[in-house]
């Protein structure tokens, strides 16, 4: 009879959360701790030596089980023989501090690729909440982390505190926020596309400061698998399981005091339909977190898709990874605007297959007028790969006021100046900076500060540190390859080309989107001259040249330099370059699907 019950245990599930019942599916999921602990018996009754009234295993019960080599076999971080307290077919995946259940049938879908992205998140939210909960009088508590001294500079604020320490003659010890408690004046959070709830699960074990932690999917059976994965993670008091259409969700979420503090969105391909939504129940100052995945549209394969979902047209450019950012970007910009609001990009990255943005968003009408000037359209020439951006608006300061007009181009000609080819015309894109290197340096601290938090931390390292040095006000990159394909000499090494655009006058930074980029604020003209620079040592052969080509013309071009005064590429990096160079080679080395090499 036990065992007959607990065969019948998944149908009751099912026809719980089943849309023709009496209770909608667009109810939020509240598993009750009897109807668990109720469930939890029926499954340890499977155990003929088990009283009936025994729980569910927690997962350090489970960890002393699975130490037993007879119980369990251990592949690729997964339990191929289930322990007790398991539905049949079930494994068990273990990341961060989150032990989750899962269906052995692909019902709910798991990526551990995205371990990075989900370590990377959570550096974030925990830094974000320790900036905004700063203010509400709640401190931060990280497990392993040093305590962080916080030293005012303000005279009038030591003067102020030692009046009020006088005066209440005790000093107020501040509300601390530890992981894994709820946390009365902390951030709610929603994920809006949950699958088996790991992300919230983690959020609920490693991020202090949390009021809660809203799980939501479509799915019945993934929002089932969430309630499960709370109860079985003990946080089942911070997170909910909710089987609502995202979308909706968030639509009735809008009202001020009922939004969100951070809001996560990790679809499976575009985030687009989505994006409305989030931008209206994200609360004043709020987190949004966005994850595409759909490279092949935002890379340029599919421009005219691109612009039906982002309002942007994708073009196919070296450049095709930070121009995704940006696009992404300025489609969220471009909602908010809508309804007066506007973002604060504090963190985009292109990683593996996918891009990730981190963005603040705030209210306010008379910054929102700003948003044209911040957008730009792409000149990009399919000969030679030089690009001009035209801003799309101009703002100009007039003493306390700021007047607006329209923008004054093209910056180019109809065919490029440098190899006679046509221009592609894309975007358009946003154009400021997309990185807040004060809260990127925080997360980055944090990071290094604490290795053992993540599995990723080496990764995470390397690619904040790259983040940190490039431009901020360069956009997009040139690749020296690309340069050296066009005029068909040989490639320069990446560090003799950036010091010769140092040595130039110009400003050059790395990119963490590709190993082989350069950013700098040199004019393409400038750039041109240094690969002339470079073919005068490395000459090609010109006969083999087509007349048409743009090879031809560009070299068919005296460099603007005297071949005295031309840039120097000198035999090795120098010393202002070595750091950057050590974190260009952690980072790639790190992700182990690039390969570069430094030495030459």
């Amino acid at each position: 009879m036990l065992v007959q019950t607990t065969r019948l245990f998944p149908l009751i599930i099912s026809h719980h959360l089943h849309p023709s019942c009496t209770r909608s599916v667009r109810q939020t999921f509240r598993w009750s701790g009897g109807s668990i602990a109720a469930a939890s018996r029926g499954l340890r009754s499977m155990d003929p030596g088990a009283p009936t009234t025994n729980a569910s295993p927690t997962p350090a019960e489970f960890s002393a089980e699975s130490t037993n080599p007879a119980a369990t076999d251990r592949i690729g971080g997964q339990e191929t023989t289930p322990p007790v307290g398991l539905l049949p077919g079930e494994t068990v995946v273990r990341e961060g501090k989150a032990t989750i259940l899962f269906p052995s049938a692909n019902e709910v879908f798991y990526n551990p690729v995205q371990e990075f992205n989900r370590d990377l998140t959570c550096a974030v939210i925990t830094e974000f909440a320790r900036d905004l909960l700063a203010q509400r009088g709640v401190k931060v508590v990280v497990p392993g982390e040093k305590e962080r001294v916080v030293v005012s500079l303000s005279e009038e604020a030591n003067e102020a505190g030692i009046q009020t320490e006088e005066k209440d003659g005790v000093e107020e010890s501040a509300v601390t926020a530890t992981v894994g408690e709820k946390c009365e004046h902390g951030l709610r959070v929603l994920e809006g596309l949950a699958a088996s709830g790991l992300r919230s699960v983690r959020f609920a074990l490693e991020v202090p400061g949390l009021q809660s932690v809203t799980a939501n999917d479509f799915s019945t059976k993934a929002a089932a698998l969430i309630g499960r994965n709370a109860q079985y993670n003990g946080v089942s008091h911070i997170l909910q399981a909710s089987c609502r259409d995202a979308s909706m969700l968030m639509y009735e979420m809008r009202g001020k005091k009922d939004r969100y503090d951070v809001i996560d969105l990790d679809p499976y391909g575009s985030p687009a339909s989505f994006l409305d939504a989030a931008v209206q129940a994200v609360s004043e100052g709020g987190l949004l977190c966005i994850t595409c995945t759909d490279m092949a549209v935002m890379a340029g394969n599919s421009g005219e898709t691109c612009y039906s979902k982002y309002g942007s047209v994708s073009i196919k450019a070296k450049y095709c990874h930070e121009m995704a950012l940006r696009i992404i970007l300025h489609s969220v910009d471009q909602r908010a605007g809508v309804y007066q609001r506007y973002i604060q990009p504090l963190l985009s990255v292109s990683v593996d297959f996918y891009i990730r943005v981190f963005v603040r968003v705030f209210t306010g009408q008379a910054t929102v007028k700003n948003s044209a000037s911040k957008q730009a359209l792409v000149y990009n020439c399919v000969g030679c790969g030089s690009f001009h951006l035209q801003r799309m608006g101009r703002r100009t300061s007039n003493g306390k006021h700021m007047k607006y007009s329209a923008a004054t181009g093209p910056p180019t000609g109809p065919e490029c100046e440098h190899c006679g080819q046509r221009h592609q015309l894309g975007g358009p894109i946003w154009a400021e900076p997309i990185h807040d290197l004060a809260f990127v340096q925080k997360v980055l601290s944090g990071v290094s500060g604490n290795p053992s938090r993540f599995g990723t931390s080496k990764r995470i390292e390397g690619v904040l540190s790259m983040v940190t040095e490039e431009l901020e006000d360069a956009p997009l990159y040139y690749t020296v390859d690309s340069l050296s394909s066009t005029v068909h000499c040989n490639t320069p090494p990446l560090l003799q080309f950036r010091s010769a655009l140092l040595h130039a006058g110009h400003r050059v930074s790395l990119s963490h989107a590709c190993k082989n980029a350069i950013k700098t604020d040199a004019p393409p003209a400038a750039v041109w001259d240094i690969v002339r620079c470079w073919e005068q040592a490395n000459p090609v052969k010109r006969e083999k040249l087509s007349p048409t080509s743009p090879a031809f013309k560009i070299l068919s071009t005296k460099p603007s330099f005297e071949t005295s005064t031309c840039p120097q590429f000198p035999s090795g990096p120098t010393d202002s370059c070595n750091e950057v160079d050590n974190n260009l080679l952690q980072h790639f080395k790190v992700q182990g699907v690039h390969k570069v090499s430094l030495q030459f």
